[in-house]
This record gives structure tokens, C-alpha cells and sequence, in this order.
């Protein structure tokens, strides 16, 4: 008959259980099977009542030695503990599930899950098709490099004065701007905290889009307040424009609403600032934004790209809600008539009959182009021609 294996020895020296002894102590077990032993030395006095505090807290027997070592029998409860655990998916998006359970909670997706932790239920935006894109994880690496100080990426001094009625229409448009902006910090930020952490890239590319715009806010205001004047107006209808944005509980319509439909519409008019800005301060700060804004659009269409690829009925959802929205408004002003004609005075430049006949020709070019940029987006979300063009004519006359 064989004789029973010595016990495995640990010697902890002078190292106490207050000083991570405790983890030299599950190491040496995590070799063991269950009932086997492992005999603990030590100097520190106070070890074995710490010892014992130990083993009862992770399913370990503890028995003290005649000899002076400390024997610690391997249980059975720590493994218990795991046996119930599962992946959650794999940590690439590849790895991504459809629909996330909702006790996975804030796990890091590829964690090992214990069984019995609590729910989550404030993630309602848990399905992959209702939030995901394959393009989110690039998306979101071009937006994490791409950030930009507004401190040192805008040379502030070379704002050079204006005449006055100029710069007081950089103003106005200003103003507007950042009302625009602050309704698309707002949106983006609300939707973030209902997102499943399992699709994390969607949660960090929605976090980088509220940063954007939280710069944009920053560096029209500064723009606007450059030369020591006043904000601009705010009219209601503009207001009552962004209001319905905001009350778009639908993460795929709102998405729609404002990304493929109102910044979409809002790279062009920061288009038109870049080639008509009468200094390089209001030039540097609208191009800057339509870069951002241009990624933004970029994931809104990318992710109804993908949704409406898994639900036919999505068409019919986009349609109601530009329906629904164009129907509340229709009694309000649309654009502010001082934005409408501050553009037209920035695209003249001066105040002769042909150079102002010059600025409203532009404008109205502007909004033909805002007009062919809607149309082609919705035909790429699966709408034919004739119903993009109806449907981009029902979009607000406040642009965003």
C-alpha cells in the first residue's frame, strides 16, 4: 500500500494576512484538488487567527498543527461558486450576442460571470439590431484620434476685426449654432445611458459624439463672444424645432431625426460657413465641427443601414416620425429670419444690391443642397427616389 502523499507547504516568512499573504495562500490551493491539504507557516503572530477568518470566508477547513504550522484543507465551496458562471460572449465584436441578459449588468463583455448578481434593468437598449453597427468599433478609433483642443487647435488671435454689421451676423449665426449643438449634446448623451454595455463601442462612440458637440458649444460660443458683443436671438420656432428632437424616446429615430436627417443637413450649412467665413476664426471653428459632424452622420446612417436590413418595417417607422414631427410644426416660423439673413450677408460680403441678390442666390443654393444631401441619404436607407425627395421636403425649415 502506498503511503498517503505529503501535504504541500507554504511559507509565508514574516509577510502578514494585512500585507497579501492571502494571495500566495490561494495560490498554492488553486494547485490542489478539493480535500487535500496544505500546511502553512509563518512568524507573523497574529496568522492564524487570520488564517481562519479566511478559510471560513472561501468554503476552506483550518485546523491548527501541534507542530506550529497551520493546515488548511481545500473546499469544495470555491468552486461552487463558478459553477454556475458563464461567458459573457467574447471580448471582440465578434463575440457580440444578440440580446445580453440582463444580469451581465456592467460585466466587461468576455468576463467570466458569477451566477446570482443582480439585474440591470435601466439598459432597455439591449437588442444588437436595434443599436449595433459593424462600422461603430472603426468609428469610434477615427473619433478617439481625431479629438482636438480648442485651446490650441483655433489660433484665437487671428481674429481680426469686422465691420460691424458683419460681425454682428458671425454672431447671430453663431448663436444659432450653438443652440443646434446643445440639443445635439443633449441626444446623444441620453441615449449612452440606456445602451447595453455589451456594445461598448456604441456606448464610447456615443460619449465621443456628446464630447464633440460639447467642444462645438464651447468654440462657437467663444467665436461668437470674440470681439466683446452679445449673443444673438433665439427664436420659439427654432426652439419648438429642437424641442420634438428631444422628446424622441426611439433610439433608431432619434438617430434618424438628428444625424442622417439634421446634422446631415447641418454639414452642408457648415459648409457654407467654411467658404463664405469672413475671417480665419469663424473659418477654423466651422471646419473643425463638420469634420466631427461628418462622423456623426456617418454612424446615424451606418446603423439604420444595418437595422433596416433586419426589419422591413423600419421604412415605415422613419416615415411616421418625419410625418409626426413636420405636423407639430407646421404652425411655427421655421428658421429664424436674422440667421437667414445674416447667411445671406455673410455670402455677400458687402451691402450693394448685387452682391446681396449674390448672398440670397447662395443661400438658396445652400438649402438645394441640404435638400440633395437628405435626398441621397434616405435612398440609402432603402427609400426610392420619388419618397426621398417628399420626405427630405417635410424635414424642418430650422435646418437641424
Amino acid at each position: 500500500m502506498n503511503p498517503s502523499p505529503e501535504p504541500a507547504r507554504l511559507d509565508l516568512e514574516t509577510l502578514p494576512f494585512t500585507s497579501g499573504a492571502h494571495l500566495l495562500v490561494d495560490r498554492a490551493l488553486r494547485d490542489l484538488v478539493p480535500g487535500a491539504q496544505l500546511r502553512v507557516a509563518g512568524s507573523d503572530p497574529a496568522l492564524g487567527v487570520h488564517l481562519r477568518a479566511w478559510c471560513r470566508s472561501r468554503g476552506h477547513e483550518y485546523a491548527p498543527d501541534p507542530a506550529g504550522d497551520h493546515v488548511v484543507r481545500r473546499g469544495r465551496a470555491d468552486l461552487q461558486r463558478w459553477a454556475g458562471a458563464e461567458r459573457a460572449g467574447a471580448p471582440g465584436p465578434e463575440g457580440l450576442v444578440r440580446r445580453p441578459p440582463a444580469h451581465w449588468g456592467l460585466a466587461a463583455r468576455g468576463a467570466l460571470v458569477e451566477a446570482g448578481g443582480p439585474d440591470a434593468p435601466s439598459f432597455d437598449l439591449d437588442d444588437r439590431d436595434v443599436v449595433w453597427a459593424d462600422l461603430a468599433p472603426r468609428l469610434y478609433a477615427h473619433a478617439a484620434a481625431a479629438q482636438w483642443d480648442p485651446q490650441t487647435a483655433v489660433d484665437w488671435s487671428a481674429g481680426t476685426a469686422l465691420p460691424a454689421e458683419i460681425e454682428a451676423a458671425v454672431v447671430q449665426v453663431m448663436t444659432y449654432l450653438v443652440e443646434n449643438e446643445q440639443a445635439a449634446l443633449v441626444i446623444p448623451a441620453r441615449l449612452l445611458a440606456r445602451v447595453h454595455p455589451h456594445f461598448r463601442e456604441v456606448q464610447q462612440l456615443l460619449a465621443v459624439q456628446a464630447a464633440d458637440e460639447a467642444r462645438h458649444v464651447e468654440v462657437f460660443t467663444r467665436r461668437a463672444l470674440l470681439h466683446g458683443g452679445e449673443m444673438g436671438t433665439s427664436s420659439a420656432g427654432g426652439r419648438a424645432s429642437l424641442t420634438t428632437l428631444l422628446a424622441e424616446p426611439d433610439f433608431s429615430l432619434a438617430s434618424f431625426l438628428l444625424s442622417v436627417l439634421g446634422e446631415g443637413s447641418f454639414l452642408g450649412l457648415l459648409g457654407f460657413l467654411d467658404e463664405h467665413a469672413p475671417d480665419p476664426v469663424t473659418r477654423r471653428v466651422t471646419r473643425l465641427a463638420r469634420t466631427d459632424e461628418a462622423r456623426h452622420v456617418a454612424f446615424g446612417v451606418a446603423h439604420l443601414e444595418h437595422q433596416a436590413e433586419r426589419d422591413p418595417a423600419l421604412r415605415g417607422r422613419l416615415r411616421a416620425a418625419v410625418e409626426r414631427r413636420h405636423d407639430a410644426l407646421i404652425d411655427t416660423a421655421g428658421l429664424n429670419a436674422d440667421v437667414f439673413d445674416s447667411l445671406v450677408l455673410l455670402a455677400a460680403g458687402e451691402w450693394s444690391p448685387a452682391a446681396v441678390a449674390r448672398g440670397h442666390a447662395a443661400v438658396a443654393t445652400l438649402q438645394d443642397a441640404m435638400d440633395e444631401g437628405r435626398r441621397h441619404r434616405l435612398v440609402r436607407l432603402g427609400f426610392p427616389a420619388d419618397e426621398a425627395a417628399e420626405l427630405s421636403a417635410l424635414h424642418t425649415r430650422n435646418f437641424m
